[in-house]
């Protein structure tokens, strides 16, 4: 009799850890000093903070041609930093234009002085709630990160970045802010059909329909918007030349560099940041 109640409760005991593993489990703190940037990473249906090894090196300095984005991002985040009122922030527009770098050179320059980065995924937003909890108790400033950050209609991560950014019950902690880069000024997809929602006043007012207005609310809620524009080819070159100078190419081959440079931005069809660093690497690489 106590060999078969041994038995069962042994499996009793294997049964209820193979449900504890799958239940979702509160989110643990990471080791802070480990690094200054995080990964919000899911694990089946546990939520996990890992450190980033290795951080991108990029500086403030190495970002070219994007002076008044820079110096508003950089204004912001100093203020943050500095515990002085500070806004979410919106990056959009072009492609490759120095979004993400921007915010990367940023944590690098105000690292010291406190700055921490959690990257999180657009799928995981709806687990934001518990992340700032996590961080809320922190002496640290956590800067949270959306990178190309997009929705299409009814996604559950768009209802709780809403939320997390203005409209839930509970205050917003002081040590957490969101920055976000998209493509779309709006986050979420645009038709030509709800254009026919406007409705125009008597004198002459136009007022956006219902659909309209809930895909301009959540980036309304955004405090800082920071628009990138496409590169003129003079400020690609500019830009080709700071990568290629940082690469310790002299400035004596850079004039030969230039009609290379040219034809690389002309086969892929943009020129930008992205495009003038990946090009003085392969010309670096092939001197």
């Amino acid at each position: 009799m106590n060999e078969a109640f041994e038995r069962l409760l042994q499996r009793a005991e294997s049964l209820i850890a193979r449900i504890e593993a799958v239940l979702p489990q509160p989110l643990g703190a990471p080791d802070w000093k480990a690094s200054v940037a995080f990964r919000y990473r899911k694990r089946g249906s546990h939520g996990v903070l890992e450190p980033v090894r290795h951080v991108a090196s990029i500086a403030l300095d190495d970002l070219r041609e994007i002076d008044d984005q820079k110096e508003k991002i950089q204004r912001n985040t100093a203020h943050f930093v500095q515990g002085l009122p500070a806004n979410n922030v919106l990056l959009t527009g072009a492609r490759g234009t120095g979004k993400s770098s921007l915010i990367k050179a940023c944590l690098n320059a105000y690292a010291p002085q406190g700055l921490r980065l959690i990257e999180v995924d657009k799928a995981d937003l709806v687990d934001l709630p518990d992340i700032v909890d996590v961080v809320a108790d922190r002496p640290e400033k956590f800067i949270v990160f959306c990178d190309d950050l997009s929705f299409e209609d009814g996604e559950p991560g768009y209802k709780a970045l809403k939320s997390i950014l203005d409209g839930s019950v509970a205050a917003a902690t002081p040590n957490v802010l969101i920055y976000a880069t998209s493509n779309r000024r709006h986050l979420l997809p645009e038709y030509m059909k709800e254009n026919l929602s406007y409705t125009h006043t008597e004198d002459g007012e136009v007022h956006p329909g219902e659909a309209v207005e809930e895909k301009i609310s959540l980036s309304e809620r955004f405090g800082l918007w920071v628009s990138f524009y496409p590169f003129s080819q003079d400020e690609y070159l500019s830009v080709v030349n700071q990568w290629l100078g940082h690469y310790g190419v002299p400035e004596t081959e850079f004039e030969q560099a230039r009609p290379q440079a040219l034809v690389w931005a002309l086969e892929r069809g943009s020129r930008s940041g992205r495009v003038a660093y990946q090009f003085a690497r392969d010309y670096v690489g092939n001197r």
